[in-house]
């Protein structure tokens, strides 16, 4: 049943944001919701899980889904089944966000336009745009490929600065259908405060460990305990060599500590409480190259 309290023009739809590895889909993601619920680092291909933001206003609700960037370096079962997570979310949304960096397009982003489906309005977002010097080149790079396809429209934007980000809402508003809201007005996401937990352990992983660290690394939340307002959380990092953990525990623990001390303190201001937290690190070879054990760590 409709809520009496729901406009009668009330938008809400699912939002698809997609792009080459690293150009900026969760920081936008988290920017628009004004939470951080999709972890973010400078290594390519962070984003593993169709990872839902939820913003909802008086007149509409956002319903965007960060998506991991089209890989087509690798050919793993890891690889292989987050390109599908990819395909899957482009035909069940109802608007798209492509993104590319300003003044940058290449054959990885023209793989993501081969991908678009016709029925489905596209938007062109140039993020990254602040840091162009020389602004005069954006209209001609905008032009340049908005050419490539059927754009509903095109906005350049600063993720990072929140540059233009309302007028980008307008427009993804304007292509949302009219529907009442899906989830409740102060839900940010649909994911559990246990997989948000295993994200954040792997964001400060990522962001400690660096180039160093291969990127099939993983964690698995063993177990998720809350006593009042106290969350305790027992998290296992996945590596696949012997090197690679040492690498991660780093001279007498220095760096697997200071992973646990940020991830914990992200933990505390996300879930609004204390948080105690215990890593460690297991050597399991071949977990990203094998199906069964991708379905079993989560990976859809």
């Amino acid at each position: 049943m409709t809520d009496p309290t729901t406009p009668a023009d009330f938008r809400c739809g699912y939002i698809a944001i997609v792009g080459r590895p690293n150009v900026g889909k969760s920081t936008l993601m988290n920017t628009l919701i004004g939470a951080k619920v999709s972890i973010t680092s400078r290594k390519a291909q962070t984003t593993r899980h169709r990872i839902t933001g939820i913003q909802t206003l008086s007149d509409a609700q956002f319903i965007y889904v960060d998506t991991p960037g089209f890989q087509t370096r690798h050919s793993n079962a890891l690889n292989k089944t987050l390109n599908k997570t990819v395909t899957g979310t482009l035909d069940s949304s109802d608007v798209i966000l492509f993104l590319v960096e300003a003044g940058t397009f290449g054959e990885a982003d023209q793989q993501v336009i081969d991908l678009l489906p016709k029925d489905v309005p596209v938007v062109l977002v140039i993020n990254k745009s602040d840091r162009v010097k020389d602004k005069a080149v954006l209209l001609p790079f905008a032009q340049q490929v908005a050419s490539k396809f059927d754009f509903a429209a095109v906005v350049p934007v600063s993720a990072k600065l929140r540059f233009q980000l309302d007028g980008l809402q307008n427009e993804i508003k304007r292509l949302l259908p009219e529907n009442p809201p899906i989830f409740g007005e102060d839900d940010i996401t649909d994911r559990s405060e246990k997989f948000l937990a295993s994200e954040i352990v792997r964001e400060k992983l990522f962001r400690f460990v660096g180039d160093e660290l291969p990127y099939t690394s993983t964690v698995l939340i063993e177990k998720f305990e809350q006593e009042g307002n106290l969350r305790r959380i027992f998290a296992a990092i996945l590596v696949e060599r012997d090197g690679h953990k040492s690498m991660i525990i780093g001279n007498k623990g220095a760096r697997l500590k200071e992973v646990s001390t940020q991830a914990r303190l992200d933990m505390e201001k996300l879930f609004g409480g204390p948080v105690y937290l215990e890593i460690w690190v297991k050597v399991k070879s071949g977990w990203a190259d094998n199906e069964a054990g991708l379905r079993a760590y989560g990976y859809e």
